[in-house]
């Protein structure tokens, strides 16, 4: 029942498309998936800062398979050793879809991720589609 409950979680997430959206200047950046991989895994890129959703909602679940490609408990597990070793902290948090468009509007250079068919105010670029 386990096994049939995954596999079905993993074949909703995949028809799923995730937009991930930036507040940028540059109104042609496009990023490419290991870019937008490395940036939400602690990397840096172009003074770009990420920002996802809170653990457990359903996006991230999305997101995290389509584009980081990583289970979420691999996830926290990469995150909890950064904090513990002083390396680096994970991205902000915001909990809906609302809150995620406010802070990508106000905070310049900030790059986050919404599901399709999310209506894309001015000032924000689409900057990579998942497959």
């Amino acid at each position: 029942m386990l096994l049939s409950s995954t596999v079905f979680a993993h074949i909703t997430h995949a028809r799923e498309r995730v937009l991930v959206v930036a507040n940028s200047a540059e109104s042609t950046l496009q990023l490419s998936k290991s870019e937008i991989r490395n940036l939400f895994m602690g990397g840096s890129l172009d003074g770009l800062s990420p920002v996802e959703f809170e653990s457990g909602t359903h996006i991230r679940k999305v997101f995290n398979t389509q584009v980081i490609g990583l289970p979420e408990s691999r996830i926290q597990s990469f995150w909890a050793q950064m904090r513990f070793s002083g390396r680096s902290n994970p991205p902000s948090n915001v909990s809906n879809i609302e809150e995620m468009v406010t802070f990508l509007i106000e905070h310049e250079s900030s790059v986050g991720y919404l599901p399709e068919g999310t209506s894309i105010p001015n000032g924000l670029t689409v900057v990579y589609i998942s497959i």
